[in-house]
């Protein structure tokens, strides 16, 4: 069998597969999956991924998630459509300046 030239990227850790609690995990670590979406896809809200999430993560590991996630407003679908808005409009104010 001939070797392809195309290079392979190899992931060092792959997406667990949907409805498992180490997707829920992964999920919650990813800046751009909304607590919304995690909900769609596996019917956890917010209060019991945190659940999820204290009992699988150390406590140093929940803390530090915690705080990552407070200070984003990408995992909750309204707060980031909000803030797409808010850079729109001041992008478009800086156009007239």
């Amino acid at each position: 069998m001939k070797k392809s030239h195309r290079p392979i990227t190899k992931v060092k850790k792959s997406e667990p597969k949907i409805g498992s609690p180490d997707w829920v995990i992964w999920a919650a670590w990813a800046d751009r999956i909304t607590f919304e979406d995690i909900e769609e896809k596996t019917d956890l809200n917010e209060s019991e991924v945190i659940k999820v999430m204290r009992r699988s993560l150390k406590p140093s590991s929940f803390r530090l998630w915690r705080k990552r996630v407070n200070s984003r407003s990408i995992k909750h679908r309204k707060k980031f459509e909000y803030s797409r808005k808010n850079i729109r409009r001041i992008i478009r104010e800086s156009d007239y300046i």
